[in-house]
């Protein structure tokens, strides 16, 4: 994720909006789509494992977010897989 607020949004704004998104992530995470969230310190991105059925499901979350709907936030997504030597799939 990549994060900008546009230059003159109001404080009032900047707080509903987060709020919102707050409420969102707290949402995802108990419908187990959003799994893990991260900063990247110094880099002004987050990290988030989210997962979905399907592509299609996950973009629809994705652009569900307040952020996302606001145009403050761009979400980059990269599909994973099991690596055969992780420890969920080793025994």
């Amino acid at each position: 994720f990549n994060g900008r607020i546009p230059d003159g949004t109001g404080s009032q704004t900047v707080e509903e909006v987060t709020a919102r998104e707050a409420k969102a992530a707290q949402e995802a995470a108990g419908q187990g789509r959003l799994v893990r969230l991260w900063v990247l310190l110094g880099q002004g991105r987050n990290l988030g494992l989210w997962q979905a059925p399907t592509a299609d499901a996950l973009q629809k979350v994705l652009d569900s977010l307040p952020m996302t709907e606001a145009g403050w936030l761009t979400v980059e997504t990269v599909p994973l897989t099991r690596h055969p030597s992780g420890p969920a799939t080793t025994g």
